[in-house]
């Protein structure tokens, strides 16, 4: 499946429908770390629309100017003032929309078995490659490609990372669909302000030229898709809340569990013997959760693939969302970056000598103490020290966990069916970099994409204490 077969037909820029009332927004503490970032690069594989080439074409220009009016941020250009602070000037400059063909691509051949790679195409359907968010002093901030291919079609963007995180980027992306779908008004309108804990007067100065990249992005790499059913996540929650309890679940059981895990599982079974229960409420506080426990194990089964010494220390880092950790609350729309990220550090000999649980239970006391105070906290000590968010594998021994399972990839529907897969481009990918997307199938299920040395994903699928999990 060559990725050459991609040919890009024509380009053109489009701009809001209506003109911006906004006029700046100051880059705070969560979105100035981010200029050294790449874009972000995600997109959906779907359905054969029943549209001509020309009137699909007209449809999603169309509605792109009508969201970028809900939208006035992505369509203008980073600005930095005489004081060193850079700011999102909304000043209608309009984005980039690409329309590009593969009829020798069809949705199935992209869509492989589950024991194959990521096909590289997909690393075509993107613009924008190894483009650092700084760029956007001169580029476009979102970047919009339509690929159209035998049997169907994929819509990828990409979008400056210092302006958006996930929330904010799968808002404007299901915005973008919800219009083309033909909605009048819109359900989930950004909020944009600038009066919050991120805010700073602090500025972070750059190079001549701007900054560079934090990691080399030439080492060979393997990307693959490894999903997970909700009975093996739920499987991998009681391991790590219980161990030494092998669960016992019904179909009722996994298809009636509520999705934000705050909710007991019923029937396990000790020693041989069925304890029952009942379903009860829970503080979600008070047990690791599956997204926790999954991670844990990855986190363990990554280490063991490296086969590095025992007494190296390795690092799992995950990006949290701080909107609802905050007091007050932000809200859940706040345009822009909200996220920090959470660093978990064990020597690999604690880590693989102990059972699933040790490592699930530092990840989770990670994530519970990550309150209002730990968020002001990392605020005050970036404005002593600013800096940029050091993305990268530099030891070795790190881990590096990006997007969300609770990020809705799979709520848009341009108008002929929801997304058949959700995937992303090259952008901010290195050895040990892992996504997490919810699986196609929705109910609780996951899928990790996973980035890593040849050897180290080799040896991974090899791992039966992982692999066991996997669908």
């Amino acid at each position: 499946m060559p990725s050459s077969s991609v040919v890009v037909v024509s380009k053109c820029s489009i701009y809001p429908d209506l003109k911006s009332t906004v006029k700046s927004l100051r880059l705070s503490v969560s979105d100035l770390p981010m200029l050294s970032c790449q874009y972000i690069q995600k997109g959906v594989l779907l359905p054969q629309p029943p549209l001509s080439s020309a009137d699909l074409l007209s449809l999603l220009k169309l509605s792109l100017s009508k969201t970028l009016s809900h939208f006035p941020a992505l369509a203008g250009r980073l600005h930095t003032d005489d004081a060193g602070h850079v700011h999102i000037v909304c000043n209608d400059s309009g984005v980039d929309f690409f329309h590009a063909k593969a009829p020798h691509l069809s949705t199935g051949a992209l869509i492989p078995p589950p024991d194959h790679d990521i096909p590289p195409a997909f690393r075509r359907f993107f613009q924008f490659d190894n483009t650092l968010s700084y760029a956007g002093h001169n580029k476009p901030l979102v970047a919009v490609q339509v690929t159209e291919l035998s049997d169907g079609v994929f819509v990828g963007c990409a979008v400056n990372h210092a302006v958006v995180d996930g929330t904010s980027f799968w808002n404007f992306f299901n915005t973008f669909a919800e219009v083309a779908k033909g909605a009048k008004k819109i359900s989930r309108s950004p909020v944009f302000r600038r009066d919050t804990v991120f805010d700073t007067p602090e500025v972070l100065y750059f190079p001549e030229g701007g900054p560079s990249a934090t990691f080399s992005g030439n080492e060979p790499l393997r990307e693959k898709i490894f999903h997970f059913s909700r009975e093996a996540i739920l499987k991998l929650k009681s391991r790590a809340n219980n161990p030494g309890r092998e669960p016992e679940f019904s179909a009722p059981e996994i298809l009636g569990k509520k999705s934000n895990d705050s909710w007991a599982a019923v029937n396990c079974k000790t020693n041989g013997k069925i304890t029952e229960g009942i379903l009860e409420k829970k503080d979600p506080t008070a047990e690791i959760s599956s997204f926790q426990s999954l991670s844990a194990q990855l986190w363990r089964s990554v280490t063991r693939a490296r086969n590095l010494s025992a007494g190296k220390t390795t690092t799992f880092r995950m990006a949290v969302n701080c909107r609802h950790r905050l007091e007050p609350r932000l809200e859940p729309l706040y345009f822009g970056n909200a996220i920090q990220s959470i660093p978990t550090a064990a020597t690999v000999g604690e880590l693989l000598s102990n059972e699933l649980r040790w490592s699930a239970d530092l990840l989770h006391q990670n994530v519970v103490a990550h309150d209002d105070a730990t968020v002001r906290r990392g605020v005050k000590d970036w404005e002593s020290n600013p800096r940029l968010f050091p993305l990268g594998n530099f030891d070795g021994a790190m881990i590096t966990m990006g997007s969300s399972p609770r990020f809705p990839m799979y709520d848009n529907d341009f108008g002929w069916g929801r997304p058949l897969a959700v995937r992303s481009g090259r952008a901010n990918k290195f050895d040990g970099k892992i996504s997490a997307f919810p699986g196609p199938q929705g109910n609780g299920t996951v899928d990790l994409e996973v980035v890593l040395a040849p050897d180290t994903m080799a040896a991974l699928e090899n791992d039966l204490e992982f692999m066991q999990y996997v669908s």
